[in-house]
């Protein structure tokens, strides 16, 4: 890849869209066109194969009987794993992140294996869903503002001893487990609960993404001001409602 062209890709948008994540391929394909940059985007359906050739791989939430069939269709496929092993980049929303981790529980009550690319394991929580906004801080290590999102999960996911959490939050419930994480994170492979669309609340993400993938230490500054009122907006909301 030239620090010319971006190929992105939004994976099983006809089983993991659920929640308007589809938001974040828009983000990151505006926001890699505002720098002047050419990006192919695919939209992969899960009855077709996954392209090893992207350099972000986007997925969404679900519902639990999608998120089944994506877990199959994506382990028998093995496409998002070879990309990886290629250095791929790969972005992942609630029932996307639990696909990436080891297993997770499915719509039948069985443990479903993931794709293993981040060291997680994800189990039913047995009280309150996970529903609110969140605010948190991003692991200093990614150098990024604060987090803003929007929760909507019955999950719990624990982390192993390779999985960093995405993030510490203030507001919220994050992983479920009580211990203030939220999301995973290993390299090139990212795992959070947050819509909102998360991309389109926190514009920074989606600049690490296309750093990573272009493999560049900083991007030409681009207008967030609407990106900032948004996150004025929700981050207000938030405290008020707390």
């Amino acid at each position: 890849m030239s620090q010319n062209s971006l190929r992105l890709v939004w994976v099983y948008p006809d089983l993991l869209s659920t929640y308007g994540d589809q938001g974040n391929a828009l983000v990151v394909e505006r926001r890699a066109r505002q720098r002047h940059l050419n990006v192919s985007r695919v939209d992969v359906r899960s009855d077709q194969p996954i392209p090893t050739s992207g350099d972000i791989y986007l997925i969404g939430g679900g519902e639990d009987r999608p998120q089944r069939l994506a877990a199959e269709r994506l382990r028998r496929d093995g496409g998002i794993n070879r990309a990886v092993s290629n250095g791929a980049i790969v972005f992942s929303v609630c029932a996307g992140y639990q696909i990436l981790g080891h297993e997770f529980v499915n719509d039948l009550g069985q443990r479903e294996q993931g794709l293993g690319l981040l060291d997680v394991i994800s189990t039913r929580g047995e009280g309150e869903r996970c529903v609110g906004d969140v605010l948190g801080d991003i692991d200093d290590r990614l150098g990024l503002p604060p987090l803003t999102g929007f929760e909507n999960h019955q999950g719990v996911t624990h982390m192993g001893p390779t999985a960093r959490p995405f993030a510490r939050v203030r507001l919220g419930k994050g992983n479920g487990t009580g211990d203030g994480t939220e999301g995973a994170w290993n390299d090139t492979v990212f795992g959070t609960y947050m819509h909102g669309p998360v991309l389109a609340r926190n514009p920074q993400i989606a600049d690490l993404l296309l750093k990573l993938a272009l493999d560049v230490n900083a991007l030409p500054p681009v207008d967030d001001r609407w990106y900032e009122a948004l996150r004025s907006e929700r981050t207000a909301a938030a405290t008020q409602t707390a």
